[in-house]
């Protein structure tokens, strides 16, 4: 990574910084200290040559953020519950005490006040959840990660198709390929949600692995991936396809003492001049519902001239 590239990273992650601190009404050193804690690992899982852009390295650092807002959304939650629950309980001590015999004015106005203290501080945190929700969604939208699988997401596919079929006529070939892992509610429902983001994060780091630098991984929903493969005629991409396909059906993983197999099915097309993103997709779901169709843990094509 170069001198430059660095200073932009740890700009970038100063920025991301002091915006943490500025959105939490009661920001504290922990907080810091868990931002750069988590920073640090995420720089040293970077590796010079698996990095397509600045803008990706830039976004881990989104996430961290986001991932201190969504660790403060859950205490505040906590704190909330804690209060409706004694304010629940203060309320009924109060019933209890006015249906007595003994009438204790004093004792009365001193639960009341604690009452009303407590009513207000539930409200206090709900606005806090609220805003903090806010803030999670927006980074959420503003990221071009994909927080489970550390890939691409869906709004950086849409981005980046977008550019690409702006320029109409595109002097090298570009292949489109939609990757579905098959079966994959059964899996869920078998192993449960846990064992699927694992399945996923395993998937991912596989295709990280075989593709090249200048390939692309976007997650596109659900167990679906699209990858952009650059500059690469028909033969070899089907050949990458399949590679992939053998790679991750020989591959296991290990979940709770059980050998989980995993296939994929994958649907091809390349980009045809004046191609939109969404006529670039379509024809790739096309030969992706008769990969499945057919027998799927295979590739099919749609839109490629001799193949």
């Amino acid at each position: 990574m170069k001198k430059d590239d660095l200073k932009s990273l740890v700009t970038q992650m100063y920025e991301n910084l002091l915006e943490s601190i500025n959105n939490q009404e009661n920001a504290n050193k922990e907080q810091v200290i868990n931002y750069l804690r988590d920073a640090i690992d995420d720089i040293s899982t970077i590796s010079n040559d698996k990095i397509n852009s600045m803008e990706h390295t830039k976004s881990i650092f989104d996430n961290a953020y986001k991932e201190i807002a969504n660790k403060s959304i859950s205490s505040y939650k906590h704190t909330n519950q804690n209060f409706e629950q004694l304010s629940k309980i203060h309320k009924e001590t109060i019933n209890d005490w006015t249906d007595t015999t003994i009438n204790v004015p004093e004792m009365t106005k001193k639960f009341n006040d604690i009452q009303l203290h407590m009513t207000n501080e539930v409200q206090k945190a709900n606005d806090i959840i609220s805003q903090l929700s806010t803030q999670v969604e927006t980074l959420e939208r503003n990221s071009n990660l994909d927080s489970l699988t550390n890939v691409f997401n869906r709004r950086a596919l849409t981005n980046h198709l977008e550019n690409i079929c702006s320029k109409q006529n595109l002097k090298y070939e570009l292949h489109l390929l939609v990757l579905d892992i098959d079966d994959f509610k059964k899996i869920n429902d078998t192993y449960g949600h846990i064992a699927g983001d694992k399945i996923l994060i395993f998937l991912t780091n596989i295709l990280k692995k075989t593709l090249r630098d200048g390939d692309k991984i976007f997650r596109y929903g659900g167990e679906e991936f699209i990858l952009i493969l650059n500059r690469i005629d028909s033969i070899h991409c089907k050949k990458i396809a399949n590679r992939l396909i053998e790679l991750i059906s020989s591959n296991k993983l290990i979940y709770k003492g059980e050998s989980l197999n995993i296939t994929i099915s994958i649907g091809s097309t390349t980009y045809h001049n004046n191609d939109t993103p969404e006529s670039l997709i379509a024809r790739a779901d096309k030969a992706l519902y008769k990969a499945k169709k057919t027998g799927k843990n295979k590739i099919c094509t749609e839109g490629i001239d001799g193949i």
